[in-house]
């Protein structure tokens, strides 16, 4: 069978929305030694295939780390794919919170130096000395010591529309600016309880080992992340310490954890907290946008992108060589698009 996807995305999203299958999204990560990715990534393209799998998938000579969805009626066929494979048997597979099963729309497997771009030289430090693992329960009795420290090791514009309660929010835009950021900024605290916390875990695996390195004596992590959290705080009817939405890295680009709304439409103000990205392709910037200025801009992120979308597809071709559009780098910025912005003309 062909282990790579053939069929044009846009008839493959076609496909998904009008197949009534019901679907499952999660996410799932392990670091171990794979001594040959290349082949492991096959054999799981292959495996997980006939499971119906759609979904992202990064492995590498340190592991594995993957966001999915699964056909409702291979749910079980596909847990036992996975414990199949030694290294993953057991794993933890945190589920969707707010889920359509919509999230995505393939199968893609890469293979990559690191399962997360960390930009940490492993030879220097032991990353299976990582921090403490912490239920919700757990974290919410620490959170309580007013000598805790939490910190959010997400990038800015993930805790922007969510966050736990008195968390440092760096202001980063990738993992590899938040490590260095984290330590500079907690320098002379390195005897206090440090809690870290990210979306489902995987990033505080190495972090939490690297501020360890870095001499900080009391170092803990979420277990799970805030997928795992927000699980458990329903399931054991916990106090809720996050406010707003989780941040995902699918179509859904959030899943709402408390009723709270704290964030601002990047165009007008207004409390809102829906990322989308701009519907002018050469710009595809990731904003937060409410559902007024989605209508009055035209899901745009600025008048200019709103004017460029009504040329004719020459003339855009044309343009897209020359023009600089706010996400003409796919940035993620603290950006505001009520500003003034050039006109084309």
């Amino acid at each position: 069978m062909r282990l790579i996807n053939l069929v044009n995305n846009n008839e493959l999203k076609r496909r998904l929305e009008e197949d009534p299958t019901p679907r499952i999204t999660l996410s799932f990560y392990r670091y171990a030694h794979i001594l040959n990715p290349g082949f492991f990534r096959d054999h799981l393209y292959w495996r997980l295939s006939q499971c119906g799998v759609y979904g992202r998938i990064y492995v590498a000579a340190e592991g594995i780390n993957g966001q999915i969805s699964v056909p409702e009626p291979e749910h079980e066929h596909f847990k036992q794919a996975m414990e199949e494979i030694d290294f993953l048997k057991g794993i933890r597979l945190n589920y969707a919170i707010e889920d359509n099963g919509k999230s995505f729309y393939k199968l893609i497997i890469k293979v990559r130096k690191k399962i997360v771009a960390d930009g940490l030289n492993d030879d220097t430090f032991d990353v299976t000395k990582r921090g403490g693992h912490l239920s919700a329960e757990e974290f919410n009795r620490l959170a309580e010591n007013p000598e805790t420290i939490i910190v959010d090791m997400r990038n800015h514009y993930e805790s922007e529309v969510g966050h736990f309660q008195g968390a440092i929010l760096p202001e980063a835009t990738t993992f590899r600016e938040a490590l260095p950021m984290v330590r500079d900024m907690l320098a002379d605290k390195r005897d206090k309880p440090v809690v870290m916390y990210c979306t489902g875990g995987i990033r505080c695996e190495k972090a939490s080992a690297w501020m360890k390195h870095n001499g900080f004596q009391e170092v803990y992590q979420l277990d799970g992340g805030i997928i795992e959290y927000a699980r458990q705080v329903e399931q054991a009817g916990l106090e809720n310490k996050f406010l707003g939405k989780n941040f995902v890295f699918d179509e859904r680009l959030g899943e709402r954890i408390s009723g709270e709304i704290i964030a601002h439409c990047h165009q007008c103000g207004a409390p809102a907290d829906t990322h989308v990205n701009c519907a002018n392709d050469a710009c595809h910037l990731l904003f937060i946008q409410c559902d007024a200025c989605a209508e009055k801009y035209q899901h745009t992120c600025s008048e200019k992108c709103q004017e460029f979308n009504t040329l004719p597809e020459e003339e855009r071709i044309r343009l897209r060589k020359t023009e600089n559009f706010n996400g003409s780098s796919f940035g993620k910025g603290r950006y505001r698009a009520h500003k003034p912005v050039h006109s084309l003309h």
